[in-house]
């Protein structure tokens, strides 16, 4: 019998290559999105390992492998099944796609590498023969997956091995180091291709909108992680206030939301810091960690337990934290503890102060504390640093329009708007750009795949505005605007150098932080 474990991000690779459909919830079926994991039925399971072979983060085991940990995913995959007598597992029939004849020589550009340009690109190249230019603002692809996903959760990276495979595809150039709205417009982009897919994400946090809230010493979860994850431009790090002997620092931080991203935040900031020593976490952030040495981390969640937006999995990985106790307040009335006095420095734990909202961020030249109403009580936390992650939207991109209400770019079943409302013919949009930052990559798998075959049907019936121009022409104007294009080879180039830095080290890799670091180290190649 095999079992899927908490690394399982919904890609389901595995749902499709199953021959006895015994794994649940399906892309078909309710639940899918919001889903913490896949399910394997114990009972319907033949043990053939297709869906460990298909799996691109490794999450799933025979169940007489699973180490101590994991042994509580047994239980769990057999429970979806008792929970939901409905769904049916078993032998079933194979349905084959319908594949409609698409005008010859169709170009297409797509721009963004996270999971719902990833997905999009195996959807191009395995439903039509469109010759697809894939852009990249940074160097390096990946989008949130290296950029977002934390450093602790190495096996949900492993997806972007699948995308590396369609990289090398004939049919595919890459162009990284390119940014749409600044080098490139996309009104360039129409003129130049077919079609254009934006699968940009949502990059962009929320504010709170309370007194105090742009002191230093408050930073949003955007920032933080990309400080963490090495993005380039993301430098500074966020402004921790460091104490004095007169005024020490209180050893703490106030996380404001409870989605998987805060708790993200809480255990990269809590963890001993020798723990992170091995993964790929930003050399810049691991010394500041170290000097730092947070011992206490507050999450306000404005309901109750029962309505935070963590998922199951990511609460359990908490517990896995190696000397960090987990509290859980969850009542109005509940008592408090005495969060005006410092972090005992002699423990480490994550504290959810659920019912609780921030009124202010109070200090005179940095952050000293936070005024919190929990229940009809207002009180005071003492805290070195204040992180908001209450939700995210994208950036908008010069020339495209965009819904600044909603913070995504207006669309109709992914079909960009126009100012106007009417769809622009070609021009589509996918992942968190269409929807909002809701659901997790296989959300977004399914988002792309619908995306193309939005494309093919606009092209089979006509809709789509041919480009006039020579294929050689985009990449020469790129290469009068971007003195340093960075193709396949120069991307895997950079890929080596994180990798052998890494080992030198212990660690999977050292990634660069600077845009010249990684130029250097693709070197010359353009493909």
């Amino acid at each position: 019998m095999f079992v899927i474990t908490q690394s399982c991000c919904s890609d389901a690779a595995c749902v499709s290559v199953c021959p006895v459909n015994c794994i649940h919830p399906t892309p078909e079926e309710r639940g899918f999105a919001t889903s913490d994991i896949l399910h394997i039925d114990p009972q319907a399971c033949i043990d053939c390992g297709a869906c460990a072979d298909a799996c691109p983060v490794d999450a799933i085991y025979p169940a007489d492998r699973l180490g101590t940990r994991d042994k509580v995913f047994i239980d769990i995959n057999a429970d979806y099944y008792k929970n939901n007598p409905d769904i049916t597992t078993g032998w079933n029939g194979v349905v084959y796609p319908e594949i409609p004849k698409l005008p010859a020589g169709l170009r297409v550009a797509l721009v963004g590498t996270g999971p719902s340009g990833g997905y999009a690109l195996r959807t191009l190249l395995d439903r039509t023969e469109a010759e697809v230019t894939v852009i990249d603002r940074l160097p390096t692809p990946g989008g949130l997956v290296r950029a977002g996903v934390a450093p602790d959760h190495p096996g949900t990276k492993g997806v972007l091995r699948g995308f590396d495979l369609l990289y090398r595809d004939p049919r595919v150039t890459m162009m990284t180091n390119v940014s749409v709205g600044e080098h490139i417009s996309p009104a360039e982009l129409a003129e130049h291709f077919d079609a254009v897919f934006y699968a940009v994400g949502a990059s962009e946090s929320r504010r709170l909108g309370i007194p105090g809230e742009d002191l230093p010493g408050s930073t949003s979860a955007t920032d933080l992680v990309a400080w963490y994850n090495a993005v380039p431009g993301a430098d500074a790090g966020p402004p921790v206030r460091r104490g004095t002997a007169d005024d020490p620092a209180s050893g703490r931080a106030v996380v404001v939301g409870t989605g998987n991203v805060a708790l993200d935040v809480a255990r990269i900031l809590v963890s001993p810091p020798e723990l992170l020593a091995t993964t790929d976490i930003a050399d810049r952030a691991l010394a500041m960690l170290r000097e730092q040495n947070v011992h206490e981390v507050v999450l306000l969640g404005r309901r109750d337990q029962a309505s935070a937006a963590y998922t199951s999995a990511e609460f359990r990985a908490l517990s896995e934290i190696p000397g960090v106790e987990v509290v859980v307040i969850d009542g109005p009335d509940a008592e408090l503890p005495d969060f005006g006095a410092p972090a005992d420095p002699g423990r480490r734990r994550i504290v959810f102060l659920f019912h609780s909202a921030p009124e202010a961020i109070i200090g005179a030249d940095a952050v000293d504390s936070v005024a919190v109403r929990t229940g009809e009580r207002r009180h005071e936390i003492a805290t070195d640093l204040v992180v908001r992650s209450i939700g995210y939207r994208s950036t908008p991109i010069p020339g495209l329009p965009f819904d600044d209400a909603r913070g995504v770019f207006p669309n109709r079943d992914g079909r960009l708007l126009g100012d106007d409302g009417a769809v622009i013919p070609g021009a589509y949009v996918l992942g968190w750009a269409k929807r909002g930052p809701s659901g997790g990559i296989g959300a977004n798998k399914m988002c792309a795949q619908a995306g193309v075959e939005e494309f093919i049907a606009d092209a089979v019936d006509d809709r789509l505005t041919r480009t006039t121009r020579a294929a050689a022409d985009f990449p020469a104007l790129v290469r009068t605007r971007v003195r340093h294009v960075i193709g396949y080879r120069g991307m895997r180039a950079i890929d080596r150098t994180e990798r052998r830095r890494g080992a030198q080290q212990g660690r999977p890799r050292v990634k660069f932080t600077q845009v010249a670091e990684m130029v250097g180290a693709a070197g010359r190649r353009k493909r």
